[in-house]
């Protein structure tokens, strides 16, 4: 089990950045596949992006070239740079971690969540 810890999120304006961070302790993150889920009030939860154990970055066409994942192994902590935000943004954003080697974007395939961290984009 990986205990996962978000934190960073909050109100922003459009065209505005924030970083969100998911501090994972016990296991290192490393040894599983981490992602960031989203989900608005009154819709499911969408996948929008993905560190797979082999280092490749998959993205939701709906962030790409807008979001940023990373990890700090030293740290032991995930990261999603968030740029250009705007208002469809708004979410409560979740970390996900699995040990499987998934590269699919869907919340099924993760079995570690966090409690998420609410971004809020107002225009």
């Amino acid at each position: 089990q990986v205990p996962l810890a978000e934190s960073g999120g909050g109100p922003v304006q459009a065209d505005g950045s924030l970083r969100l961070s998911c501090a994972a302790s016990g296991s290192s993150s490393s040894s599983y596949t981490m992602g960031w889920f989203r989900q608005a009030p009154g819709k499911g939860r969408e996948g929008v992006a993905l560190l797979s154990l082999g280092g490749r970055l998959i993205y939701a066409d709906s962030v790409r070239g807008r979001f940023t994942i990373s990890r700090d192994k030293a740290k032991n902590t995930l990261y999603l740079q968030m740029n250009s935000l705007k208002p469809e943004d708004t979410a409560m954003y979740y970390c996900a971690a699995d040990p499987a080697p998934n590269r699919r974007l869907l919340s099924d395939d993760f079995r570690y969540w966090g409690q998420g961290t609410q971004v809020t984009v107002s225009s």
